[in-house]
């Protein structure tokens, strides 16, 4: 009996979430807001007390709801980084 691979996953083009780790996702976001707005913005403990990348990846991979929040503050960010370029350029 032969095993067939896999299929492989669907390409994901309109995906903007795609290639993305959890892990860039988060840095973004500190980077961008810092941990005080982002613990404003998104109000868990594992942004408000005592912040860092690693307990908040142990936090979201177990939590499918704050992880969505996560991800979504994400792509609004993102949108707003283009409006201010687009604003810039004009």
């Amino acid at each position: 009996m032969t095993s067939t691979p896999p299929p492989a996953p669907p390409a994901q083009p309109r995906n903007p979430l795609h290639g993305l780790t959890l892990e860039a996702i988060v840095t973004a976001l500190v980077a961008h807001y810092g941990w005080e707005e982002l613990g404003r913005r998104i109000p868990v403990r594992c942004f408000t007390s005592d912040p860092s990348v690693s307990s908040s990846l142990k936090f979201l991979r177990k939590t499918p709801w704050a992880r969505e929040k996560v991800e979504g503050l994400y792509l609004f960010m993102q949108r707003d980084q283009r409006r201010g370029q687009v604003h810039q350029n004009a």
